[in-house]
């Protein structure tokens, strides 16, 4: 089977979340078959919501189409690496493979900081592969924070 990379459509909905003032980050999950089951970008200004993450909204759509709590076979793409309450997210979905692009040294939750997929609490791991589309998606990420820098 060959590999199809799913970041287009993460980055599409990152720019829509900067578009809306949001954070840009976007994520998509992909089902066994390739079908795209559910995508999202950042929404927790709009909803006043703090879990209103792009991966976690993702997660709860996909569970919702599916009538499931868990997403086991599906994968995950996601512009910015996910933060400690995303990565909790990941693993009680028992989502497969996580992709994502752009590091994030200060609020990570994977390679970065809490490192959730590393602690003995965590009972599910998903294969890890950073650095997909890596450059556009800290393009993106550095674009909209020096224009709110430039906007003060």
């Amino acid at each position: 089977m060959r590999f199809t990379s799913h970041m287009a459509a993460a980055l599409s909905e990152a720019r829509a979340a900067g578009t809306r003032g949001e954070v840009p980050v976007g994520a998509v999950i992909v089902a066994p078959s390739g079908a795209v089951v559910a995508q999202a970008g950042n929404r927790t200004r709009e909803l006043n919501d703090p879990t209103a993450h792009a991966e976690v909204l993702a997660v709860r759509a996909a569970c919702a189409a599916l009538g499931s709590e868990r997403l086991p076979g599906h994968d995950l793409y996601v512009t910015l690496e996910p933060c400690p309450m995303c990565a909790a997210a990941l693993s009680f979905a028992r989502i497969r493979r996580l992709y994502y692009g752009a590091a994030d040294p200060k609020s990570g939750g994977v390679a970065q900081g809490a490192r959730i997929f590393a602690q003995p609490q965590c009972h599910h791991v998903p294969e890890i592969y950073d650095g997909i589309d890596a450059a556009p998606s800290e393009a993106l990420l550095r674009q909209f924070f020096q224009a709110r820098r430039d906007h003060v």
